[in-house]
């Protein structure tokens, strides 16, 4: 397991700082139009490539860049420019699935991965890739056994990508689920004429549908209004069968996600790998591990998924979050003061008060959670004093550990009422 990679989503510098700070092995980020989540407000920009390389080569990960977009002629110059860009920042791998994208890579030398919407299921598939790429993301639909039986034929064929090591075996460990076949669907094109291929997906399949009779207008509702949006996989209870089975690399999906998912759950698989490893897998740590994965996004899970040969579990019945807990925007971080380890905060959106669950978000800081021990405010003598509550439109003073800074975002965490 010591070369077990956990591969964790950012779609902006702050869940890029939450990811290595939980101890990602490796970060996976789109630029542009260019990647699966094209039309999310969640990608960079070319230039900030050599930053983002810069962060995760700092904290020993590697950064992937995501080109998995089917890509039309006119954009093959965009993106021949990309991953030239690309490949002088330092970026380790490009994440791609169309033969325009991983031939060109691979012609400037910069390391290819085969993405799950190239549809590698069987072993042919991976000699025929091998040639261009060193780690391959298998389809979603695999069972473990068709896994093992591919990790096993590139072992015994000693299969081998052009850096000369044995092909890897990536798999999605954890998120969101497509009712498309590894994201192939038309549903977005037909309704929008947006492709979920070119990373314009809007997510029809999460919505409300009714049956209705086209000759006579009468309506019926469905049982599960929610026919097409699948629970989130959940692979925490079965790591050591993959990792058994020889996985390299568990992608955890989220890209879309706040730093408070993807610090939550980038720390909770470390720890399970972590766990495995140390020979300290027990069913109460995964009780703990799956109540923290519940208190941020998630559509419920489906525990293992298709990987243990499973039928469908249901569908989620919800097109958003049903997570445990929520965030409210309360204010700024104006100062931290590191010689007594206390940040002053503007209370903008609501008050403070002592035993207060919060979160402080920054590009930088990434996410720092704690529960408020003691809240100060000035008097109107001046002096700053202890107090139970400090309203909003004030500034309060909280002792933080944890270096923040000027201008992170603070926000109060509550328990969310779910129906």
């Amino acid at each position: 397991m010591q070369g077990l990679e956990i591969m964790a989503p950012a779609g902006s510098f702050e869940s890029l700082a939450a990811a290595l700070r939980a101890g990602a092995d490796s970060v996976y980020f789109g630029v542009g139009k260019y990647n699966m989540r094209a039309r999310a407000s969640v990608n960079f920009t070319p230039e900030d490539l050599p930053k983002v390389v810069r962060l995760c080569h700092a904290c020993r990960a590697k950064a992937y860049l995501t080109c998995n977009i089917i890509v039309y002629d006119d954009e093959v110059d965009g993106m021949q420019e990309l991953l030239r860009a690309a490949k002088a920042a330092g970026v380790d791998a490009v994440i791609a699935a169309d033969l325009a994208v991983i031939s060109y890579a691979h012609s400037i030398g910069l390391e290819v991965h085969i993405s799950v919407q190239a549809n590698v299921c069987n072993l042919p598939a991976v000699r025929f890739f091998a040639a261009y790429a060193d780690v391959m993301v298998l389809a979603r639909e695999l069972k473990l056994s068709q896994i093992r039986h591919i990790i096993e034929g590139i072992r015994r064929e000693q299969i081998k990508g052009p850096s000369g090591e044995l092909v890897r075996i990536e798999i999605f460990a954890h998120g969101a689920l497509c009712i498309g076949i590894s994201g192939k669907c038309g549903m977005s094109l037909t309704a929008y004429n947006h492709s979920a291929n070119r990373g314009q997906c809007f997510q029809l399949c999460r919505r409300k549908y009714r049956v209705t009779d086209t000759e006579t207008g009468f309506e019926m509702d469905i049982d599960n209004e929610y026919i097409m949006s699948p629970k989130d996989i959940c692979t925490i209870r079965v790591i050591d069968q993959l990792v058994a089975a020889g996985v390299s690399v568990l992608k955890l999906e989220g890209r879309g996600r706040s730093e408070a998912y993807v610090s939550t759950v980038t720390s909770v698989y470390k720890e399970a790998v972590q766990a495995c490893a140390a020979g300290e897998w027990s069913p109460e740590k995964v009780a703990a591990w799956e109540d923290r994965l519940l208190h941020v996004f998630n559509r419920q899970f489906w525990h293992g998924g298709y990987y243990l040969g499973e039928e469908w579990e249901t569908w989620s019945g919800c097109s958003n979050s049903l997570a445990l807990e929520q965030r409210h925007h309360l204010g700024r971080v104006m100062r931290w003061y590191p010689k007594v380890r206390v940040a002053e905060i503007r209370l903008e959106a609501g008050s403070l008060s002592v035993g207060d669950k919060i979160e402080i978000t920054g590009c930088t800081t990434g996410i720092v959670r704690l529960v408020v021990p003691e809240v100060r405010c000035d008097n109107e003598a001046g002096d700053t004093v202890p107090v139970p509550t400090v309203p909003k439109g004030k500034r309060a003073l909280v002792a933080i550990e944890q270096k923040v800074r000027h201008g992170d975002k603070v926000y109060a965490i509550t328990r969310r009422k779910l129906s």
